[in-house]
């Protein structure tokens, strides 16, 4: 409402590339890398005091897009090593690393029931994953460019996707 700035979380070394509310409100998550970095983790923080809950470690270069699951348990991240990451918020384990992409993941989203994982990439592509196998059930094909955004509909039924194609004179 005052455009005032509440709080400010400190303590990752390179940039931030993308934050997540979780659906409580409560927590927040940020991921972390920039090309000659060294940071590339993402962290959960408590809204409220401001304090670094959890470091999650395991991608090798930088993290470009992180998203919380619709429970609020899991957290999932995309990176530049081609790799999506999923994240148990309570014990900070990876549970499951996707592979496929050959380009860089530029963007993560969960279906509203928190069944399936969506990721756009910069191979062109967009994948949908199963939470639970961690097997790709899809790959949609069609853009001119790198897919920088995806987002399912709120009753799960679509999947849009954002990419740096245009129709440009």
């Amino acid at each position: 409402q005052t455009g005032q700035c509440l709080r400010v979380f400190e303590g990752h070394t390179d940039g931030v590339n993308s934050v997540s509310f979780s659906p409580d409100g409560r927590y927040l998550a940020s991921g972390s890398g920039q090309e000659e970095g060294r940071d590339f983790t993402v962290r959960l923080w408590d809204c409220q005091t401001g304090q670094c809950l959890r470091v999650f470690e395991g991608h090798t270069l930088p993290v470009n897009s992180v998203s919380f699951s619709p429970d609020g348990r899991y957290l999932a991240s995309g990176s530049e090593d081609k790799t999506v990451r999923l994240w148990d918020c309570q014990t900070g384990k990876c549970l499951r690393v996707f592979e496929g992409h050959k380009d860089w993941v530029k963007s993560v989203s969960f279906s509203p029931d928190g069944r399936y994982l969506a990721s756009g990439s910069g191979d062109k592509t967009v994948r949908l994953w199963d939470c639970q196998t961690g097997q790709c059930l899809r790959v949609f094909e069609g853009h001119k460019a790198s897919v920088s955004s995806v987002s399912f509909s709120p009753d799960g039924r679509y999947l849009a996707s954002g990419s740096g194609e245009y129709g440009g004179r």
